[in-house]
């Protein structure tokens, strides 16, 4: 029997180690086979009850109830609606009373947020489908506030349908033209720095369109070769390669002329707004209020540390400063991303206390209160209640590394709604009487809950279980958050991730992490960290291997107000190396980590500081790999490169201490580059400048570039290549 007995404990403990001996594989991590589940797409409806979500196969848009989170019924059906021939939903828009839609199919993305698309328009009350136009596809549609009027871009051009006279199109702008003109969207520099796709708005009354015209018909031109490649297959350049050209102003470059212009829809009049600009000045958001004879203007100068507001009258074309707000460095994307007109008030953001704050003013420009104050940053302003006086937001108050959902109502006192302790992502009912919270933290994957207006849960959407479940069946490592002091005296933040049966008796290789661009934040309680946004799942892939993962969010990060973030300003990269740097002299330091074997690596701003730590002058990095690295801020756009640095005309010397080019003889480690060759964000002129460099000053490194690749570096086998290539080299050089 004792024998009997201890056969079936051997075997449980065999079956015990076997589950706990499960590897995770580099193609599960590159195939999203860990990744949790998501709630995507998430609109609340008119009626302050529900919300509406495409489902899952892409076919219907479903109306869920806001309180118990239970379908409540179909607003589209591809399966039942009638004359069409359409496949898949890849995105809508409801009209401002919800009795149309706009059926979004046939997307194809022309650069990070720019996209064209056919769109059909669905009538809710009798089921039917008609294209908006047939005269090619379309860009960025809006319905008119009466609904009865859609207006889109299409090759550069304003269009608008009129949906009472039989959807009859007319052209509202007609000098438009690739690489010279754009009407009613921005150029590629407006695009992807003051992150936005349109640019006109349709007057309260339904009777104006007011649109930004772009002309950088002035601005330099850039290219890039393009090859036949595969994944796909360019087939057009089989014979011979092609080229991609656009217009990309660098850092002191000739920027496109911006104006604004209104068009009287009945009259068919276009007037220029008389906007006090600078000639080189920006205009990052127009918007009209709900008086339609108030067109807001969102203006900066080009050392963007400027912000004003201007109400413009659409037919006067008097424009009347209301706002303006400075800063000693730079004013930052918050102030026009986050801005709500309301009836008579708006919201505005703004780091003037030295902490990103809301401000309440009313339409003509008067300041009403600060509404939040305190030594924390307001990360979203979320809405105001009018029928209670209330204002919600999200913000890191008590921790940076936390985020919570507060209501502040007409008393001013301030409620925490929501109660986990981590990071908490927020979308209310347009009556502010529920709303749906997405829950992490480290070692959380996402919860989606929904709750009533004092912050009561109602219903647990979905809490990841089925994933946690895998994980259980892997070694999966162990995940913490830390502090240390630098010998400057500044505390900074810092996650590790040791591999699971860690021993601190060993001595373990380290791979440092990080991205380290102003404003960003790397290091939070939640899990959507590490490189692939995923509970370190590449990082605990890597631990499998033996690595210790570090991030550490140095000077320059966000977070932690405008003094810590700003200190970087006009010498970009020099206190973030010099972070890493004392990152690693910190983990070497500690007795289970190998000093002698400290990599760093990083994406974009990352692998520039990457670039820039190994070649600080203080030889702490083994290894490094810089993934499309911008090496000499000449060569970026100026918009976000003078946000932080101003033209290299005003700031010579901190355009050469700020430039990896200038540090290449102080590279110290082994070093390898990676870029594609179609970026056109980072150009991949950067790693090539830069290798020249290397090779001029005699230092062997190692190089990879991915043909038509663009920043992302995606595309049939080449997110698994690259991670390969990234482990393969760590694993060479580090241990």
């Amino acid at each position: 029997m004792k024998k009997t007995t201890f056969i079936v404990i051997l075997c449980l403990l065999s079956t015990l180690l076997t589950k706990a001996a499960d590897k995770l594989s580099l193609k599960d991590v590159i195939n999203g086979t860990y990744r949790s589940q998501r709630i995507y797409g998430v609109n609340p409806l008119l009626d302050g009850e529900h919300y509406a979500q495409i489902s899952p196969d892409g076919k219907r848009i479903v109306k869920y109830s806001f309180k118990t989170g239970e379908e409540a019924g179909i607003i589209f059906d591809i399966e039942t609606a009638r004359n069409h021939k359409l496949k898949r939903i890849e995105g809508y828009i409801m009209s401002p009373d919800e009795s149309r839609i706009l059926i979004q199919t046939e997307t194809k993305l022309i650069y990070r947020r720019s996209f064209t698309a056919q769109y059909y328009l669905y009538t809710v009350k009798n089921n039917t489908l008609e294209p908006l136009s047939k005269n090619g596809p379309q860009q960025v549609p809006l319905f008119s506030p009466d609904g009865n009027n859609i207006a889109f871009v299409r090759e550069n051009n304003i269009f608008l349908v009129k949906l009472l006279f039989n959807n009859s199109e007319s052209q509202i702008t007609k000098d438009g033209k690739f690489n010279e003109i754009l009407n009613g969207i921005p150029d590629w520099v407006n695009e992807e720095e003051f992150g936005y796709n349109r640019a006109f708005d349709f007057s309260a009354d339904s009777k104006m369109i007011a649109y930004i015209r772009f002309d950088e018909s002035k601005v330099p031109m850039f290219s890039f070769p393009l090859y036949k490649g595969m994944e796909p297959s360019l087939n057009q350049f089989d014979e011979y390669p092609g080229a991609y050209s656009y217009k990309y102003p660098v850092a002191g470059a000739k920027n496109s002329d911006v104006t604004v212009h209104t068009f009287d829809i009945k009259s068919r009049v276009t007037r220029k707004m008389e906007l006090p600009l600078e000639t080189d000045g920006y205009i990052p958001r127009i918007k009209f209020t709900q008086n339609p004879d108030m067109l807001a203007i969102m203006t900066l100068n080009r050392n963007q540390n400027r912000f004003d507001i201007y109400m413009a009258n659409p037919r006067s074309t008097v424009c009347k400063l209301i706002v303006c707000d400075e800063a000693p460095q730079y004013i930052k994307e918050n102030a026009y991303e986050n801005i709500v007109f309301y009836k008579d008030h708006f919201a505005l953001m703004s780091e003037r206390d030295g902490y990103n704050h809301i401000y309440w003013y009313t339409l003509g420009g008067n300041l009403v209160k600060q509404v939040t104050r305190g030594d924390y940053e307001v990360t979203s302003f979320i809405g105001w209640d009018e029928t209670t006086n209330s204002f919600y937001f999200e913000s890191n108050e008590g921790n940076p590394l936390h985020n919570a959902t507060y209501k502040i109502d007409a008393k001013g006192r301030k409620t925490e709604l929501t109660k986990g302790h981590g990071s908490n992502s927020s979308i209310f009912s347009t009556n502010f009487r529920y709303f749906m919270n997405t829950y992490s933290d480290l070692n959380t994957p996402p919860v989606y809950s929904l709750h009533d207006h004092n912050g009561k849960t109602l219903v647990t959407l979905l809490d990841n279980q089925a994933l946690k479940e895998k994980l259980k069946r892997l070694d999966m490592p162990q995940k913490e958050l830390f502090q240390f002091t630098t010998s400057d005296g500044i505390q900074l933040n810092g996650w590790m991730v040791k591999p699971a049966h860690f021993d601190s008796s060993k001595k373990y290789p380290v791979i440092m992490y990080q991205y380290s661009g102003p404003g960003s934040q790397m290091v939070k309680d939640s899990w959507n960290i590490g490189e692939k946004g995923e509970g370190c799942i590449w990082e605990a892939y890597l631990a499998q291997e033996g690595f210790i993962s570090v991030c550490i969010d140095g000077r320059g990060t966000g977070g932690r107000g405008a003094e810590f973030e700003k200190c970087t300003y006009m010498n970009l990269g020099v206190k973030e190396a010099k972070d890493q740097v004392e990152a690693a002299k910190y983990l070497g330091s500690l007795p289970y980590i190998n000093k002698e074997a400290i990599g760093i690596w990083g994406w974009s701003f990352g692998g520039y500081n990457t670039l820039m730590a190994m070649s600080e002058g203080t030889p702490v990095f083994a290894a490094g790999v810089a993934v499309a690295p911008p090496t000499c801020w000449k060569y970026y756009d100026s918009v976000y490169t003078e946000r932080y640095m101003r033209t290299p005309k005003e700031n010579g010397d901190g355009y050469r201490s700020s430039s990896a080019l200038e540090r290449v003889n102080d590279l110290h480690g082994e070093l390898l580059l990676v870029h594609g060759m179609a970026d056109d964000n980072v150009h991949f002129r950067n790693t090539a400048e830069y290798s020249e460099a290397l090779v001029q000053a005699g230092i062997q490194f190692q190089m990879q570039v991915y043909t038509n690749r663009n920043h992302g570096i995606r595309g049939g086998n080449t997110s698994y290549h690259i991670y390969s290539l990234i482990a393969k080299f760590f694993k060479t050089h580090l241990k």
